[in-house]
Order: C-alpha cells, then sequence, then structure tokens
C-alpha cells in the first residue's frame, strides 16, 4: 500500500519553479502512507509522478515509479489480485519486478485505459509519457482513495486531501471510482460498482450457501498474497470471524500461527467475543483497551487522518485508530470483514424499511456505491496513518458479483429475526454455533466508542451553538457531535469544501 501524487499539465508553459516545488511537498505530506521507500520523476514536459511505498508485494524490486525506462510510467497505491494471471496472458510485456502493480502498467502500455478493467483488486494509478499522454484511474468500489483538483491551468492528483497545498483546496474533488481519465477523453467510466448479472435461480439453498462459501475461501486466500505476515482484525462479528476463520486455516496448511487484533473499552462485548473466536481458532491474538479520555485525546488525530465529519463515520474511526496502532506493531496488513453487510443485509433499517425482496436489493446497490466515501474511506485512512494496509476480501470483485446475483429473497431475515442467515449457514462448522449466530452489534456500539463519545459531545456542547450551526444548508451538521468534529475537520483541512467530502448513508 502506498500514497501517490501526481500533477499534469496540457501546456508545459504552466510549469514554473513554484509548480516544480508542490510535487515534492505533497508527497512529503503523504509519508504516512509509505515507510518504507519514496520516488518521484518528472515525466517530459508536462506530468510529474510521485509515490511513497509500503512494501508488501516485492519489496526487493517493487520501487516506484515503474517502467521509467518504457513508454509509460506509472505510480499505483493498492494491490492487484489476478496479477499472476494477467502476467501470463501479457506475454508481449517483459516483466522487471516482482510488484503485482507491474501487470497494470502492462495492461496500460499494451492496450490502453480500456483494459483496466481486466485489473481484480483494490487499485488508484496516475501515468505518464514523455511525449504528454496522462491517464489517472481508480477501482470500480473506490477501495482506495484518489483525489484530484484542476487550478491555474495544472490537474493535482493525491491520496489523500491533506497533501494539496492550501490554494488547490478549495478545488478539490473526489475522483470517481470505477473511471478513468485522460487530458483527451475526459472522464470515462469503465466499470460500475454492481454489475448486472443473471440470478442464480433454480439452486437450492444448500447449493447456493456452498457456492458463496467457495467464492469467499477463494477471495480470502487471493486476499492474503503477500511477502510479508497478513493479520486480521477480530471485532468477535461474524464477519470478521469468517475472515479469522478462511485466513487460520489458510496459515495453518503452512505451518504458520495467524495473528489477530481486537479493540475495545474494558469489558465491551467485541473483546469478549473476539478472545473466544481467537480462542476457537488457536490465533496469536492481541487486544488493546480504550477509554473516554484516550478516545476525545485522539479526535484531532482521527478526523484529521479520515478527512471526513460524519458522526458516524467517527464514531466507528476511533476504535479503528487504536485497532490499526496496535496491529502496525506486529504486522505490515490485515484483512477486515468490511462490505458485508451491504453485500448480505447485514444492517437492521434494510428490512425494517425493504420488506420487498426486490427493493432491498436496489437499496443494497445503492449503499454498495456509497461505500467509497463512508467505510472504505475510514478504513484505509485509519490504518495508512500507522503505515499499515488493510484489504477487505468481502468486497473482492467476484464476492461482489456472486453476492448481487444470489436471489433477493435469500437475503431477507430469518424466521427467528435474525440477519444474514444465509451467510451463516454457509459457514457452518466454521465456527461454534453460538458464535455464528450472534446477533449483529455496529462497531462503535460493539467497542463501546459510542457509549463515551456520543454523551461526551452532548454535555460539552450547548443547545444554541448547534442551533446556530442547523440552519447552515452547507455543513448539514446534525447533533453536537458532528459539530465537535466539524470544527475538528475545519482545523486539518481549512479550505476543502465540506459538499466535496460528505457522503451521507441516509437511510432510504
Amino acid at each position: 500500500m502506498c500514497g501517490i501524487v501526481a500533477w499534469y499539465t496540457p501546456s508545459s508553459e504552466a510549469v514554473t519553479s513554484d509548480v516544480l516545488a508542490t510535487g515534492p511537498a505533497m508527497l512529503a505530506r503523504l509519508a504516512h502512507r509509505g515507510p518504507d521507500d519514496t520516488g518521484q520523476a518528472r515525466v517530459g514536459e508536462r506530468a510529474w509522478l510521485g509515490h511513497n511505498r509500503l512494501s508488501i508485494v516485492g519489496p526487493a524490486n517493487g520501487r516506484q515509479p515503474l517502467g521509467e525506462t518504457g513508454p509509460w510510467s506509472m505510480v499505483c497505491n493498492g494491490e492487484i489480485y489476478n496479477d499472476a494471471e494477467l502476467r501470463e496472458s501479457l506475454p508481449g510485456h517483459r516483466f522487471t519486478t516482482a510488484s503485482d502493480n507491474e501487470s497494470a502498467l502492462a495492461l496500460l502500455a499494451g492496450q490502453g485505459p480500456r483494459a483496466l478493467d481486466r485489473l481484480e483488486g483494490m487499485w488508484a494509478l496516475c501515468a505518464a509519457t514523455p511525449d504528454g499522454r496522462f491517464v489517472a484511474a481508480r477501482d470500480r468500489l473506490g477501495i482506495k482513495p484518489l483525489y484530484w483538483a484542476r487550478a491555474d491551468g495544472l490537474y493535482y492528483f493525491a491520496s489523500e486531501m491533506r497533501a494539496f497545498p492550501l490554494a488547490v483546496q478549495r478545488a478539490v474533488e473526489m475522483f470517481p471510482p470505477g473511471c478513468w481519465w485522460t487530458p483527451d477523453d475526459g472522464l470515462v467510466r469503465f466499470a460500475d460498482a454492481v454489475t448486472a448479472a443473471p440470478v442464480q435461480d433454480g439452486l437450492t439453498a444448500a447449493e447456493l450457501e456452498s457456492r458463496t462459501r467457495g467464492v469467499l475461501v477463494d477471495s480470502v486466500r487471493r486476499h492474503l498474497m503477500a511477502d510479508v505476515e497478513v493479520g486480521v482484525f477480530l471485532s468477535g462479528g461474524l464477519d470478521s470471524s469468517i475472515v479469522a476463520a478462511v485466513a487460520a486455516a489458510e496459515y495453518a496448511r503452512e505451518g504458520r500461527r495467524l495473528k489477530t487484533f481486537a479493540v475495545g473499552v474494558d469489558g465491551s462485548p467485541d473483546l469478549r467475543a473476539a478472545r473466544e473466536v481467537a480462542g476457537f481458532l488457536g490465533t496469536d491474538h492481541h487486544e488493546t483497551v480504550f477509554d473516554a479520555a484516550q478516545a476525545v485525546a485522539a479526535l484531532d488525530d482521527v478526523i484529521a487522518s479520515v478527512e471526513s465529519f460524519d458522526a458516524g463515520l467517527i464514531r466507528s474511526a476511533v476504535p479503528n485508530w487504536f485497532l490499526a496502532e496496535l496491529a502496525s506493531h506486529h504486522v505490515k496488513a490485515v484483512l477486515t470483514g468490511e462490505g458485508a453487510d451491504e453485500l448480505f443485509a447485514g444492517y437492521g433499517y434494510y428490512h425494517d424499511r425493504h420488506h420487498d425482496p426486490a427493493t432491498l436489493h436496489c437499496e443494497l446497490q445503492r449503499t454498495i456505491e456509497l461505500l467509497h466515501g463512508l467505510n472504505l474511506q475510514r478504513c484505509d485512512r485509519v490504518t495508512m496513518a500507522h503505515g499499515l494496509e488493510a484489504r477487505v476480501p468481502f468486497l473482492d470483485s467476484r464476492v461482489v458479483d456472486h453476492a448481487m446475483s444470489l436471489p433477493d429473497a435469500v437475503k431477507s431475515l430469518d424466521a427467528d429475526g435474525l440477519e444474514k442467515g444465509h451467510l451463516r449457514r454457509a459457514f457452518t462448522g466454521w465456527l461454534p454455533d453460538r458464535l455464528l449466530w450472534r446477533p449483529k452489534l455496529e462497531f462503535g456500539t460493539g467497542s463501546g466508542a459510542a457509549d463515551l463519545l456520543t454523551p461526551y459531545w452532548n454535555q460539552h456542547i450547548g443547545d444554541a451553538e448547534l442551533a446556530e450551526r442547523r440552519d447552515d444548508p452547507v455543513t448539514e451538521l446534525r447533533s453536537k457531535e458532528e459539530l465537535a468534529y466539524y470544527r475538528a475537520f475545519r482545523r486539518a483541512l481549512p479550505e476543502v469544501r465540506p459538499a466535496a467530502v460528505l457522503t451521507r448513508f441516509a437511510v432510504a
């Protein structure tokens, strides 16, 4: 995992000494994303590429920018999980590194940006040629971040908004997932978050569960691809427990013991459940405990990293912050359970408001399309702030395509009113039944963060303060807690427009 920066100009006349200094300064502000190495290159007269590297795959020779001796130079943030398959299908490219990112460069050089839809993984990239061509692109779900801005005749790109100069921040926008951009073609969509696929009709419940189990096991295996040790964030809930169970089994086959990590306030439900799951799986388990004083003290750093002030997002980011800090002392990459609730209808409101399976499917698709500005943003930022890579096997393209082609009725509540019955049954025997059928708790609740933060701000911010800001249509602050987070957001990113970052996971 890495941090990338780039700029491009249609006219070399716009490149001043100040512009030349901008790229390295932006890259320096993303040093946390790549503590292992840094590289930069001026590409022709119109482009500059920068890269901070966290070495996960091909650590010995994967330095970026890649391809500086060929027609294209590229910086990429992410992992390409079908790298081996792509290498076999691209015999015309002479691979010079073990980096999985080089398969993206090979596709681009050989077939152009339209071939980027063949990449399976999480990635964002910028590439340029000496003769003035340029491409920026991002994976279909937006698992990896990318922002851009146009100012003073230049286009700027970076993994985080904090990288942009203050004078450019007001122009910053989120680069849309599933799109590539070139100066000639503009913004082009190459993939949707959810692709249309035939419904898997005519199969028994057992056959569907077998398919779900198979695609998830395969995904976890591929997401363990690394030249370093990979751990698992373990909340004790269904999703992370499934990921841990599969990963632990894979490591056991190699004679290795999986490391798992849990977080919560003292005595929280997540900590207790995670200990039980770890004990059952035999993992090397680590946990960290935080209290109200630590949570409040960390808020400025958390909000500056997440680059949002959405109350629900920040509330869940705080325990994630302490969890990532813990894990970073033991591993360089972790797997998480992100995305399972959106694929398999894990949130209660899905069923409260969408009783018809067809409308439930539409709501699932809508929330999957919003993940890049919410849970995925939180997942990426709190881990990368500590030089840690987070991987999301539930959001692998093959898993998403399978889950969204399941018959809609499969995702309805079970007769006992429990969500995700299909997913639970698919992994019968992988976990004790008591844990497999544990009712869902949102991370902020299960970890205990919600019980600390919301009451704290209700006590420390007056009603009049919130009333004064509630009439502001730009910020749409909904609570005292969110007002506190907005103030911290403003301190961290004084010039970024709130509308450019605010994605509401509204109940529809």
